[in-house]
């Protein structure tokens, strides 16, 4: 079986076709971290007596779409994936504007958004890592991951706007999520125009399809040859590639849950000194952060993943460890900024695990396992997330450092024992291995 047609997409020079396909799916991560932060910059608001309890609710459902689009994402594609990931909560927020009231309707409104932006993970992370060149796969990746830290940062941002301009809390609340409903709109009309992974199209048999487009991307006559085993199934990710999946779960959950302990949830956990007020600050500066710590990734991203991941759950457990001991004993400004360095680490860390969930695994079951450990880590966060209300904000504060600290054994091991993904061909990474 000849993989010179996969050589030519791998080894292709970036061109307006890349540009699109990172448009369209940047756009649907900026979207994602957008609509994620609507119910705790909201919240606050609305019913914080029933906080944990909606906010674990939807973490189970972003569990849930997580696993099962994922899994869908691989039997009818990743753009087809996408389009029906956007619907389910493009019908959802607009049902958040007109009802948000009430713990069911909040518990059920806030899932289906959160269903759907789980559900869109594996197959956005699969649509870039099948379809760019190796030599900046990860930056790619990296550089459209972040666009979800930017979509949370203007949300929170604009949530401080409102609160300037209008006094009544009512008018704040529809108008963020009037944002967020025509952010939905415009990137709907992006994502139909997303092509179709041809490495998805031939182990389908969609042999033209996917000749066609490889062909559009390389600007070369391409005709691609099935080179992978087409009967791959799940269970092969516990088998052939248990060390990754082990390691991926892992350093995934840490990041996940230290990211989402202190970004969003931790002015929720009982006597916390700072009050509700610092939710929308604690928020942007988080994210604002996150979305520094990219670009000063990139440089390093593709030159070395194992140091990459390293770098950063030590700087991340580092500054944890400094949040931790700041907590409750300087101002609010002091807190911030601890915060905003410690999701610069969050960043690399996401950066550096969405790169390695894209390229690990065959392409049969690639969105199925980016599904299947983000379910396992939203089920988890959802988990504390719920018992979040029967401890102290300190006690919260450190398991996220403890948490920190599992992240970083594993990625020390995984920089021991794992191998090294930068510049390789998704073909030498799943075949050879």
């Amino acid at each position: 079986m000849n993989g010179e047609g996969w050589s030519l997409i791998d080894n292709a020079k970036y061109n307006i076709e890349h540009l699109k396909l990172f448009i369209i799916v940047s756009l649907s991560f900026l979207l994602d971290g957008l609509l994620f932060s609507l119910l705790p910059l909201t919240l606050y608001i609305i019913d914080p007596n029933e906080a944990s309890s909606i906010f674990s609710i939807s973490l189970f459902a972003f569990a849930f779409g997580a696993i099962l689009l994922g899994r869908i994402g691989d039997y009818i594609g990743r753009r087809k994936t996408m389009i029906l990931s956007i619907v389910i909560y493009t019908l959802s927020t607009i049902a958040f504007l007109l009802y948000h009231q009430g713990f069911i309707v909040l518990s059920i409104i806030s899932s289906l958004i959160n269903l759907g932006i789980g559900g869109e993970i594996g197959s956005a992370y699969s649509a870039l890592a099948e379809l760019m060149p190796k030599n900046i796969r990860g930056k790619i990746i990296t550089l459209s991951t972040n666009m979800w830290n930017i979509g949370a940062a203007l949300l929170a941002g604009l949530a401080l706007i409102y609160s300037e301009i209008y006094t009544d809390l009512s008018t704040q609340i529809n108008y963020l999520i009037l944002s967020a409903i025509i952010a939905v709109l415009i990137v709907f009309f992006a994502r139909v125009h997303m092509p179709e992974s041809p490495r998805w199209l031939i182990i389908k048999g969609k042999q033209e399809e996917a000749n066609n487009i490889a062909s559009k991307i390389t600007k070369e006559n391409v005709k691609l040859q099935l080179i992978e085993d087409v009967g791959v199934g799940i269970k092969d990710a516990f088998s052939k590639y248990a060390f990754r999946l082990i390691i991926l779960l892992v350093i995934t959950s840490s990041q996940l849950l230290t990211y989402n302990m202190i970004a969003y949830y931790s002015p929720y956990a009982p006597g916390f000194v700072y009050g509700y007020s610092s939710i929308p600050y604690i928020t942007f500066f988080a994210n604002l952060g996150a979305s520094l710590g990219a670009f000063i990734l990139i440089p390093l991203i593709d030159k070395n993943r194992k140091i990459s991941t390293t770098i950063s759950y030590l700087g991340g457990s580092i500054i944890a460890l400094l949040i931790l001991t700041l907590y409750s004993n300087v101002s609010i400004l002091y807190f911030l900024i601890a915060i905003f360095v410690n999701m610069i680490f969050s960043e690399f860390a996401w950066a550096s695990l969405s790169t390695l969930e894209s390229e690990l695994f065959p392409t049969g079951i690639r969105s199925s396992t980016i599904g299947l450990i983000t379910f396992f880590a939203n089920f988890i966060n959802a988990l504390l997330i719920y018992f979040e209300s029967y401890i102290t904000a300190y006690d919260f504060i450190l398991l996220a450092f403890l948490i920190w600290l599992i992240g970083l054994i594993s990625a020390i091991s995984w920089h021991i024992k794992g191998i090294e993904s930068s510049k390789k061909s998704l073909n030498e990474l799943i075949i050879k291995h």
